[in-house]
């Protein structure tokens, strides 16, 4: 076969999708099938399992369909039959695991197009998901035929009632939420609160609804996930993510203590007291403000310290200049709240937190050349550093 025969060849996929998942629950087979014989054989078994069940009739329809497009004998077609089954409960996780399922099978065999055969309405709601993926150029839906005598319709009425009991997605609703009624009406009969049910039908039914509306029992159906299955980061990220919390909380407090720490007899004249008040606040939420900016600079020098980058070396100078503002600040304070002491302590404050910034970069500079093998930093990093 030529290059131009191979780009006409067609790849066409049979594709039969079990999205409520009868295939794996009632008998035991995992998919994707692939293969005429495979998919021949889980029909037979699920046939045996449940013979009214009609997701063994889309399969044999899937076969019928192969078997009659085999018999063509069509040079310029490729065909191959599969099977993708769903999960009992419905919803994302079969959408999910049909995907799933689906991105396995189309590694194996890469189709041009679908052929897609479904056992009702709810099977035909994945039809978007195979479109996204590979173009679908027929769907075959099998539905079931009953005749109207009154014996089929009590078998067929049964059989429903029966997937109303055995399926989950059906029974939480149907039998559990009246079930729950229920009870509640025999306890309060018990009681004599007989008057009182219409109230907590009322609140039931209420909190069903808004449970059910507002997505609440998948939100904590993936938040037990999330904690069954949660991994603790490593040790450096928990240092710097506890640290940072620290911080944040440090500095609430001392916004706190600041407007706590202002005197009464301020406030109630405050329009003329306005730098004595600020004055207040400043020195009493100095600290703890110093202290809640130096925590989370603190856990990400411990972080990169483990990490061995070299950003350790500004954190820390930053760590210093940061601590040395808290004089500042104590001094801004105190012109604040007395004017008649002068500026000389805040200008003080203020040259030696400039000196001491550069003397900061100083001996970072010396560390970084003295110590330039213990850092393992990126070319762009060491590039940076050096244009800082």
């Amino acid at each position: 076969m030529n290059e131009k025969e191979e780009k006409e060849q067609k790849r066409i996929l049979i594709l039969c999708v079990d999205r409520d998942g009868d295939l794996e629950t009632k008998a035991g087979i995992k998919t994707p099938l692939i293969g005429r014989g495979e998919n021949l054989d889980a029909a037979v078994a699920l046939a045996l399992k449940d013979p009214e069940e009609p997701d063994a009739n889309a399969m044999f329809e899937a076969i019928r369909v192969y078997d009659r497009l085999k018999t063509e004998n069509n040079p310029k077609e490729t065909l191959e039959i599969a099977t993708l089954s769903g999960s009992e409960l419905g919803g994302v996780g079969a959408d999910r695991k049909i995907v799933a399922g689906l991105n396995e099978l189309l590694e194996s065999f890469s189709a041009s197009e679908v052929i897609l055969v479904t056992d009702g309405y709810s099977d035909e709601a994945v039809l978007p998901l195979v479109q996204s993926r590979v173009p679908v150029s027929s769907v075959r839906r099998i539905v079931v035929k009953h005749s109207e005598s009154i014996e089929e319709t009590a078998a067929l009425l049964s059989r429903y009632l029966r997937t109303v009991m055995d399926n989950p997605r059906y029974s939480r609703v149907a039998l559990g939420l009246p079930g729950l009624l229920i009870l509640i009406l025999g306890i309060l009969s018990i009681f004599g609160w007989v008057q009182y049910y219409l109230i907590a039908f009322a609140l039931v039914l209420s909190v069903f609804l808004l449970v059910k509306g507002f997505g609440i029992d998948r939100a904590a159906k993936d938040l037990y996930r999330w904690v069954k299955e949660y991994s603790p980061p490593p040790l450096r990220v928990q240092i710097s993510n506890f640290s940072l919390v620290a911080g944040a909380l440090c500095v609430v407090l001392g916004v706190y203590l600041g407007g706590t720490s202002i005197p009464a007899a301020e406030i109630a004249d405050w329009l003329s007291n306005v730098p004595r008040i600020v004055g207040f606040f400043i020195g009493g939420s100095a600290t703890l403000l110093v202290v809640g900016l130096c925590v989370p600079l603190l856990g990400r020098g411990i972080r990169w310290y483990i990490e061995r980058d070299a950003r350790l070396l500004r954190n820390a100078a930053l760590i210093v200049i940061v601590g040395w503002s808290q004089q500042i600040l104590i001094a801004t304070s105190q012109l604040l709240i007395t004017p008649e002491i002068g500026y000389g302590r805040i200008i003080f404050s203020i040259v030696v937190g400039i000196l001491m910034g550069i003397a900061s970069v100083l001996v970072i500079f010396a560390v970084h050349r003295a110590k330039r093998g213990f850092f393992a930093e990126t070319e762009e990093q060491a590039k940076e550093f050096g244009d800082s």
